[in-house]
C-alpha cells in the first residue's frame, strides 16, 4: 500500500524540520563539549548526532535503496546503540573516547544520509510504500528522543565542570512569580480504556488499546513544587528509612543523597544548576531531577501515593497537549501560567512524572518484527514508567499514551511527580 502524495510531502518537511532542530541544539556547543561522557548513562552529543543518522542509514537506506552508497562502513559498529541482532557495537560506557570521527565528519555523514532519505522519498514520486513511510516516522520519533537526551546529557556533563558552563540563555520570561494553589480532583474510575487510540503515531509499547479497572481516586492539579519538596528535606525525609522502599533506602545511603540532583545550599539559600546556568531555586517551579525512589518516598511522607500509569493516562487523555516544551527554549521547568480551564495543569512539558507502574507489556502486545523489535520490548524489566514529557521534549513528540521508562534510581532526566490518593 502506498501513501498519498500530500502525506509524503508532509513527511519530507517533517524530516527536514526535525533533523535541523537536532543540529540547532548542537550548534550551541563548542566542539570540545561534544565528546564528553561524564558517566556511563550519558552519551556525548557527537554520538547522538551520529547515532540518529545511523538509524536512518541502517534501517531504511541499506534495506530499501539498492543505489545507496554507505558513508563509512565502520560507523555500523561505532554508532549502533544496542541492536544485538544487527551485530556487535562499541560499548556504551566508552562512547566518550571517540575523538574521531571529527564533528565535521559527523555533519558530513548527516548530510549524506539526509540526501539519501530525501532521494529515496523522491524516487517514489508521491507513492511511498507504507512500510518505508512507517520506518521514517519511527526514525523521526527516535531522533526526537535523542534531542531530549542530548540536552539532559549536556546538562549532566556541564554540571561536572567546576566552571558550571551555560548551555544557552532562556527565552522564557515568566508573567508571574507564584503558581495557583494545588487542589485534588476526584475521578470515579471504573472500566476505562488506555493505550494507542489509532490516530497518529505510536510506539509498539503503547499498543494495543485495552481495558483496565480503576478504583475511584484523586489526582493533584499540579506537579509537586520545589518548595513542597524542601519541606520533606527539612523534616528529615532523607534520614528517615520509614518513608523509603528498601532499594531506595540503600541508594540513599550508598549515594549519600540529601536533595535532588543539581541542588546545593549556601547558608540559607538553595541554588540549582540549569542549562541556562546556576540559579537561585524558585520554590514554585516543579521539582525535578529526582529518582522514582525519591518521588515515592515524598508521596509516602505526604500521606499520598504516586498514580499508576493507567490513572495518569485516564485523567490526562482530554487535556490539551500544551506547555513548556523544548520549542519554548526555557530549558527548565517553569511556574504554571496556563489559562485553559482544564482541571490539571502542567500535565505535559516541564517534568516527566513518575508513576507507580513497572514498565511491562500491555495485554496482547507484540514487538515490531526484526531488529526493531529490540527498540522497546527488551527493556521491560526493572524499569518504572514516567508520563507527560518535559521542558526538553518536543511538543510534536508527546501524546497522552506515551510511555517513558527508566530505572528507579535515575535522576539526570527532567523527572518529577504528581500526587494521587484513593477516594475515601
Amino acid at each position: 500500500m502506498a501513501i498519498e502524495h500530500a502525506a509524503v510531502e508532509r513527511l519530507s518537511e517533517h524530516f527536514q524540520k526535525i533533523r535541523t532542530l537536532t543540529e540547532n541544539l548542537a550548534s550551541k556547543l563548542q566542539h570540545e563539549d561534544t565528546i564528553i561522557q561524564a558517566m556511563p548513562d550519558v552519551s556525548p552529543p557527537k554520538w547522538h548526532l551520529a547515532h540518529t543518522t545511523w538509524f536512518f542509514e541502517r534501517f531504511i537506506l541499506k534495506e530499501h535503496d539498492t543505489s545507496y552508497v554507505t558513508f563509512n562502513p565502520q560507523f555500523d559498529y561505532l554508532f549502533n546503540s544496542y541492536y544485538e541482532t544487527i551485530g556487535s557495537y562499541h560499548p556504551r560506557h566508552s562512547r566518550g573516547v571517540l575523538s574521531r570521527p571529527s564533528m565535521d565528519e559527523v555533519y558530513e555523514y548527516r548530510k549524506h544520509v539526509d540526501e539519501g532519505i530525501l532521494n529515496l522519498i523522491d524516487q517514489y514520486k508521491g507513492q511511498l510504500p507504507e512500510k518505508i513511510h512507517a520506518l521514517i516516522e519511527i526514525g523521526l520519533q527516535h531522533e526526537q528522543q535523542h534531542q531530549e537526551l542530548l540536552l539532559t546529557d549536556v546538562k549532566y556533563n556541564f554540571s561536572c565542570n567546576p566552571l558550571l558552563p551555560q548551555y544557552a540563555d532562556s527565552k522564557f520570561t515568566p508573567l508571574s512569580n507564584s503558581k495557583a494553589e494545588t487542589t485534588y480532583v476526584n475521578i470515579e474510575g471504573g472500566l476505562v480504556e488506555i493505550g494507542f487510540t489509532g490516530v497518529g503515531f505510536s510506539f509498539d509499547n503503547e499498543q494495543p488499546r485495552h481495558k483496565v479497572w480503576l478504583e475511584p481516586y484523586r489526582l493533584a492539579s499540579h506537579p509537586v513544587t520545589n518548595g513542597e519538596y524542601i519541606s520533606f528535606i527539612e523534616a528529615g525525609g532523607y534520614e528517615q528509612p520509614e518513608h523509603w522502599l528498601s532499594d531506595g533506602w540503600a541508594a540513599v545511603k550508598k549515594e549519600k543523597w540529601k536533595h535532588p540532583l543539581y541542588w546545593r545550599k549556601t547558608e540559607d539559600e538553595w541554588y540549582t544548576f540549569t542549562l541556562t546556568g546556576e540559579k537561585k531555586l524558585n520554590l514554585d517551579e516543579p521539582v525535578c531531577h529526582i529518582s522514582f525512589y525519591e518521588a515515592d518516598a515524598f508521596a509516602r511522607w505526604n500521606g499520598k501515593r504516586l498514580p499508576t500509569e493507567a490513572e495518569w493516562e485516564h485523567a490526562m487523555a482530554s487535556i490539551p497537549i500544551e506547555g513548556n516544551f523544548v520549542e519554548r527554549e526555557a530549558y527548565h521547568p517553569v511556574i504554571d501560567e496556563s489559562d485553559n480551564l482544564a482541571p490539571f495543569k502542567q500535565a505535559y512539558g516541564d517534568v516527566w512524572e513518575w508513576t507507580s507502574s513497572p514498565y511491562t507489556s500491555y495485554p496482547r502486545s507484540k514487538p515490531l518484527e526484526g531488529a526493531l523489535g529490540e527498540y522497546n520490548a527488551k527493556f521491560m524489566c526493572n524499569q518504572m514508567v514516567l508520563r507527560g514529557g518535559s521542558c526538553a521534549t518536543s511538543q510534536s513528540h508527546m501524546r497522552a499514551t506515551y510511555r517513558n521508562f527508566f530505572q528507579a534510581d535515575k535522576r539526570w532526566q527532567f523527572s518529577g511527580l504528581r500526587l494521587a490518593e484513593d477516594q475515601s
